[in-house]
């Protein structure tokens, strides 16, 4: 723990497992992502309530106690972010989350190869990387107002780390969301992926994940992006990565064949920095921050200590340009 007040704002369009079967046959609020966020703020991992909140039913379709739990709440409460508070006072949460909106919204998606995709769960396996984003809903979405409140009130606001497509950006999709962080007076930090083992975002380097943000409408409004590199970045270093690439070109999408060996073999595709994608970063106004970020445990997940240091780093920063 850093000591800070911690916020987070959950994206709502997850359709995928226990959570779009439940979204399917009951019409609840997608309880997944935020399940996942209120157990990470518990107070104690160990705890065997926490442990409970997460438990996963094999035998009952796969649904998890906390989905089922948020879930039968909201019907109970009469609302979601009722049944929110009260998991969080469960779990002893250190934190809040809030949902970008309380509407039902579908994910719409279209691929750098032209083609159109529809839900969450369908696009995250898209077959080659996505290019553009949207929001479906029966009517003009509205955003719920407490998370736009907690965004406009943050000293730090963290973009990631999470499924480009399918996690960050549906947030900023959500109406008030980028009016929102333009009117904090706190710094927008962009926390790039390690690598994927999901197909929306193959073989995309970590420029071209910036310029994804951005042009889903974040330009001009990231102060600085968090890439992991293992070694110090020169003029004539290699694209860096830990983990073993699948073969392709580092900023197309990987052929079918490539996806096949993929697939068959469990590799996966590190995320390419080169300083030469730092300074085009760079160039386009957000400093760019270069650290080993890798998990030793779990090489494709961020190392939740080199975060913490990470963020302290940039709070350090932001402090010191306000003096």
């Amino acid at each position: 723990s850093m000591g800070l007040d911690t916020s987070a704002v959950v994206a709502m369009a997850d359709d995928g497992g226990s959570t779009g079967i439940l979204r399917e046959e009951a019409d609840v609020t997608p309880p997944g992502d935020v399940r996942k966020c209120i157990a990470a703020m518990a107070a104690d991992p160990n705890d065997p309530l926490t442990k409970a909140f997460k438990y996963r039913f094999s035998f009952a379709r796969n649904h998890t106690l906390g989905n089922l739990m948020l879930s039968a709440l909201e019907d109970a409460a009469g609302s979601f972010p009722e049944a929110i508070s009260i998991c969080e006072r469960l779990l002893d949460a250190r934190g809040h989350v809030y949902p970008s909106t309380l509407d039902r919204v579908t994910l719409t998606a279209r691929t750098r190869d032209g083609r159109s995709l529809e839900g969450q769960a369908v696009a995250c396996h898209s077959r080659t990387a996505l290019e553009r984003v949207g929001l479906r809903a029966a009517h003009e979405v509205v955003p719920y107002q407490p998370a736009l409140e907690a965004i406009r009130e943050a000293d730090l606001i963290v973009l990631g780390p999470g499924s480009l497509f399918t996690s960050i950006i549906p947030n900023l999709l959500v109406p008030g969301v980028v009016d929102a962080i333009r009117a904090s007076k706190g710094s927008t930090l962009f926390v790039c992926s390690l690598a994927d083992m999901q197909g929306e975002t193959w073989g995309l380097t970590a420029r071209e994940h910036v310029e994804a943000l951005m042009d889903h409408g974040t330009r001009g409004l990231l102060d600085y992006v968090l890439v992991h590199t293992p070694v110090s970045l020169r003029p004539d270093s290699p694209a860096t990565g830990v983990f073993t690439a699948v073969t392709g070109a580092d900023s197309e999408h990987a052929s079918t064949a490539d996806l096949d060996d993929l697939v068959l073999s469990g590799r996966i595709r590190p995320v390419r920095v080169c300083y030469q994608d730092v300074q085009a970063i760079q160039a386009q106004g957000p400093v760019v921050i270069a650290r080993n970020l890798v998990d030793p445990i779990h090489p494709t997940w961020h190392d939740p200590a080199a975060l913490r240091d990470a963020f302290a780093g940039v709070l350090k920063l932001c402090r010191s340009r306000r003096r």
